[in-house]
């Protein structure tokens, strides 16, 4: 074995070998339709989000007079990320990562990060912002056992050049509406534009039963433990702390403290 994938943590390393059928097992026990892309009836709280998205986006625009350097670039955040994230074109603003509440995010966004938590088997929910010209290519998600929702908080002018192509269908975001799909399928992004886009993206337990919701119990938790989650833990704890730094460190120099 390689030193490269020796390092890799194991849940990838096994779980890579596993999945496969991992995912058919979940698939097959699953309690809504096992298609790139969902309707978002299936789940009440969606509605409910839509009808009150404009509190989310009021909250993301205030967020965002301190501009982009509110948001840390996703592969500074996980290391794992890197390969579709190969620059910083790509931020994240977390609120929930695996569980894992990010207070100081919160308290930011406090009636989103509100609304985030009554979502039943909220797995992660944080602000995805990609800049001008930014590129996620074509890969594939881990598990079937999370679907993903993203919820438009800012949408480029140019709507129709801002997309993401699921499978064979390819989506465009609106402010305040959602879309919901199942990232095991093949699905890539593109923002053509000369504006940011920036969505509310929510991962969340896929509803089953039986055999497939014994398996994606086990594996998400080992996820959740995994080393790789740990590392984004730590990563963004080291960069809230430098941010932080800085900013004391710039208002000292601007006299505005001793």
């Amino acid at each position: 074995m390689s030193d490269a994938v020796a390092s890799r943590p194991f849940i990838i390393r096994v779980g890579k070998k596993v999945r496969p059928l991992l995912n058919t097992l979940i698939a097959h026990n699953s309690l809504v339709p096992d298609t790139p892309v969902l309707d978002t009836s299936l789940f009440p709280w969606i509605s409910n989000m839509e009808q009150r998205a404009f509190r989310i986006i009021e909250e993301f625009r205030i967020l965002m007079t301190h501009g982009v350097s509110s948001f840390p670039a996703l592969r500074d955040i996980s290391p794992d990320h890197t390969r579709i994230a190969p620059d910083t074109r790509w931020k994240s603003f977390f609120l929930y990562g695996y569980g894992n509440c990010v207070l100081e995010n919160c308290r930011r966004m406090p009636c989103t990060a509100r609304f985030a938590a009554a979502i039943p088997g909220l797995n992660s929910a944080f602000v995805s912002f990609l800049e001008p010209g930014a590129r996620i290519p074509l890969h594939n998600g881990v598990t079937k056992g999370l679907l993903t929702c993203h919820l438009g908080l800012q949408v480029p002018q140019d709507y129709r050049d801002c997309w993401i192509r699921i499978d064979d269908q390819m989506l465009c975001w609106q402010d305040g509406k959602c879309i919901l799909f199942d990232d095991t399928y093949p699905h890539e992004v593109q923002n053509n534009t000369s504006d940011h886009r920036a969505v509310l993206l929510i991962q969340f337990e896929r509803p089953t039963y039986g055999v497939g919701r014994l398996v994606q119990g086990m594996f998400l938790k080992a996820v959740r433990r995994s080393a790789f989650v740990q590392e984004a833990k730590n990563n963004l704890a080291h960069w809230h702390a430098l941010h932080h730094e800085m900013a004391r460190t710039e208002r000292q120099t601007s006299g505005l403290t001793v």
